[in-house]
């Protein structure tokens, strides 16, 4: 190595498997030749998974780092020719997956050391790599202690032709084991044709799942066991025991670049019918004795009690209703709408006016002036009443004569404002019940 004449981790006690939240401890030693000029000089515990859509191919399309922990432990200078020893010592987390190696991804768990030193000048590094070894208690998942059971129907058909039916129904003992366990597989095979089937196998399958952005399936059988097949129209049991070898515990979250799970298929050989029953690889193992997890089920609303109508005004509210809260009373009907009238006057009524002089008196027609009675004025043309610009209506006359009495500039001030106070009376006036005039002929008037 040129000047580093060594440069070696030792973890303590030559450890190399470690469970999360253990603290991992060692020595750098390092035997230099010659001066070396060194920018900084640290060492690093790191964890990480690296998954890629090619077999063995160290170029991860996909990283997901579970922690990085770094210390210093020479400052920046010059490190002397001879042989150095530092200590250094680092905290694992709490939760770390499993480490684990596969063909298209790993879980790495390392420990290095880097010597970084000034421009053109050669960079020295150094890695250890360790195992993390982290602890699944089954007793923890919910359901664990129940058997998994699935069932399928299958059509038996030979030369194209339908024979009948064939229903497989499978179980296992419990959900979940450890290294070394017996699983105990049960199967009922019923044949309702004339063929037999064939074999039925009892396969402990590991299904590894690489999430890149295409994902990558690595499918292999652990163990299997295999029994004679069931003639045409019989139905018969089948019970076998499956050892459980070495194998990586299963992932229990979602979400991780690497997922491993195990499950047991039970199938025949002819025809074509399987059924899949999962079941978990854990580190301690099932206790018979303590009760399983019960699934959390989300709670439902207590349903709101609402006090009762009371039978009587005197009536108390029930109990359940709050205190602080007075009855609920039925609502009051609101008011019925008064039927309107086919006619509609557009006089006031006399009685919402008592302040108005004269008022008591009023019976629907205008007070009338000296000039009035003289007839020394004309009456005002209904034109003069029109709802829109440039609109006028048809001189018509009236028998009667006209229902409102003219204004004059000469009336009194008294009589003046009780005239403009009050409308005129259109009861007998002929213009309010006559349709409007037409566009043509307001434009031709």
């Amino acid at each position: 190595m040129g000047k580093i004449q060594e440069f070696e981790i030792t973890l303590n006690n030559n450890k190399t498997v470690y469970s999360p939240g253990e603290s991992l401890s060692g020595i750098l030693k390092i035997s230099i030749a010659q001066p070396i000029q060194c920018k900084a000089f640290k060492v690093n515990c790191q964890g990480f998974c690296g998954v890629t859509s090619k077999s063995n191919d160290t170029d991860w399309t996909e990283e997901e780092q579970y922690f990085s922990s770094s210390v210093s432990i020479a400052d920046k200078g010059t490190l002397n020719s001879g042989e150095h020893s530092f200590p250094f010592k680092f905290l694992l987390p709490a939760a770390a997956p499993t480490s684990f190696e596969g063909p298209y991804g790993r879980i790495i768990y390392r420990v290095r050391a880097f010597i970084d030193t000034p421009r053109f000048a050669k960079d020295y590094k150094i890695e250890k790599p360790f195992t993390m070894n982290n602890t699944i208690n089954l007793n923890e998942i919910p359901g664990i202690q129940e058997p998994s059971s699935s069932s399928v129907t299958k059509n038996f058909s030979y030369m194209l032709v339908k024979n009948g039916t064939v229903v497989l129904k499978a179980k296992s003992d419990m959900r979940g084991y450890i290294t070394g366990q017996i699983i105990k597989v049960f199967a009922e095979i019923e044949n309702k044709s004339e063929k037999s089937t064939g074999h039925v196998v009892a396969s402990l399958m590991q299904k590894v799942t690489y999430n890149t952005k295409k994902p990558t399936y690595d499918l292999r059988t652990v163990a299997e066991v295999e029994g004679p097949g069931v003639k045409g129209g019989q139905k018969t049991e089948w019970k076998e025991k499956i050892i459980v070898p070495s194998l990586h515990l299963s992932t229990l979250t979602d979400g991780n670049l690497i997922q491993i799970c195990h499950y047991i298929q039970v199938y025949l050989k002819y025809p074509e019918v399987s059924v899949t029953l999962p079941i978990y690889i854990g580190s301690i193992a099932v206790d018979p004795t303590r009760p399983s997890p019960s699934r959390q089920v989300p709670p439902m609303p207590a349903a709101r009690n609402n006090p009762t109508p009371a039978a009587s005004p005197a009536a108390a509210p029930t109990e359940s209703a709050p205190s602080s809260l007075p009855p609920r009373t039925t609502p009051k009907p609101g008011p019925k709408p008064r039927p309107r009238s086919s006619y509609a006057s557009l006089m006031h009524p006399p009685d919402l006016y008592p302040e108005l002089p004269g008022a008591a008196n009023y019976n629907g027609e205008m007070p009338k002036s000296p000039q009035h009675e003289s007839g020394s004025q004309t009456p005002v043309s209904p034109n003069a009443f029109s709802y829109a610009p440039g609109l006028s209506f048809r001189q018509k006359q009236s028998s009667n004569g006209p229902s409102a009495p003219p204004f004059t500039s000469s009336t009194s001030p008294q009589d003046r404002r009780s005239s403009a106070s009050l409308p005129p009376n259109y009861r007998s006036s002929p213009y309010p019940h006559e349709a409007p005039p037409s566009y043509e002929d307001s434009c031709n008037i």
